[in-house]
């Protein structure tokens, strides 16, 4: 993405277990992270997880994401990018319906 001139970006699932970011900047158990160069440095891309220090407030901050946390990968300058597939949406098996007979 950033060859292309692009900066990416994550919105992450904050209800996910492992998901460290911080709290004040959670808006409806989700946050958007800046993952480009300028923002996350230490930078750490793997199978199971998303991890950088980034700045909130001036404060440096440990970000850790579980990548089953990431629903969205995206360019910050337009929105294009992909959608991962939630647990929720996810089809379960219904439930057999039971008829009493008499």
């Amino acid at each position: 993405m950033e060859d292309s001139g692009l900066t990416p970006h994550i919105l992450v699932d904050c209800l996910k277990f492992g998901v460290v970011v911080p709290k004040p900047f959670i808006q409806q158990d989700k946050i958007v992270l800046n993952i480009g160069i300028s923002a996350a440095s230490a930078l750490m891309i793997n199978n199971e997880s998303i991890s950088f220090k980034a700045r909130f407030d001036g404060k440096s901050q440990d970000i850790y994401v579980p990548t089953n946390a990431v629903l969205t990968i995206y360019a910050g300058e337009n929105g294009k990018g992909m959608f991962f597939e939630t647990e929720s949406k996810k089809t379960t098996p219904k439930k057999p319906n039971l008829t009493l007979l008499d």
